[in-house]
């Protein structure tokens, strides 16, 4: 008879058997609709850009040059090369975080209309080639699973930007799958020694192929951080807005 809400994975049929075993009546915040009338509750929205802007902070103590553009007296220093794969909401906030600190950011996405919001940022959108079928059937609010024949071409293109990439922060998820595997080991090893990968997909298997879920590792020279608590390291505001989710949640109930 008692009311859970919170963030409950609505994908989790164990879970949601072990809810309803109990005879409670369960809220998963996560499956909030993405509607203007939702938007004060949702908590995919509220979390996922505060952990969008720690992941390029993350990024920048583990990367072991400059940021921005320098000009010197003793010479010229290049910026950074910063990569973000998936352009939601956390995607959206890497960009403009990766753009404040001088760094040259490109992202991509299985969406063609999150071109515009890339470019808004200051942000160089890389465009995997589609044909309109492809066009139509991903053009939504959540990414969808693509055909193998996408992935080949997506796999083509981002090696060729994963090799000129100082930094990559990968945010891709589909609802109620595994992430995506965007990075193979061997793209990896073609990155250049001290170039960086946020990992934000880790807690679902990860973007990259060599990430460890919950740690920072090394491997072929390239830093590997797959922390899956991004939000709690800034735990003051992201225990506020999510106070406000569920505040907003209760006003609708009562």
């Amino acid at each position: 008879g008692a009311v859970l809400v919170g963030m409950l994975n609505p994908f989790d049929r164990d879970g949601l058997q072990r809810l309803a075993d109990a005879r409670l009546t369960a809220f998963a915040l996560e499956a909030a609709p993405r509607t203007t009338r939702a938007q004060s509750m949702d908590v995919l929205s509220s979390q996922n850009n505060i952990a969008g802007y720690k992941a390029v902070l993350l990024a920048t103590h583990y990367y072991p040059r400059f940021m921005p553009m320098l000009m010197t007296a003793a010479g010229t220093v290049k910026p950074a090369k910063v990569l973000i794969m998936g352009v939601g909401v956390a995607g959206l906030q890497a960009i403009a975080t990766a753009k404040r600190l001088g760094a040259v950011v490109e992202a991509t996405d299985v969406r063609p209309s999150t071109k515009e919001q890339v470019e808004s940022l200051g942000g160089k959108f890389i465009e995997v080639p589609m044909t309109d079928e492809e066009k139509a059937a991903s053009d939504g609010v959540y990414a969808k699973e693509m055909s193998d024949d996408y992935k080949r071409r997506q796999a083509e293109l981002v090696s060729k930007h994963a090799r000129a990439a100082d930094i990559i922060i990968t945010t891709a998820l589909i609802p109620g799958k595994p992430a995506p595997r965007l990075i193979t080991a061997d793209m990896v090893k073609t990155m250049k020694p001290g170039s960086v990968i946020v990992d934000m997909a880790a807690e679902q298997g990860g973007n990259c192929e060599l990430t460890v879920p919950g740690e920072a590792v090394v491997r072929h020279g390239v830093t590997l951080i797959g922390y899956t608590d991004l939000a709690s390291r800034l735990a003051k505001q992201s225990s506020t807005l999510y106070a406000t989710n569920l505040l907003r949640l209760t006003e609708e109930l009562c």
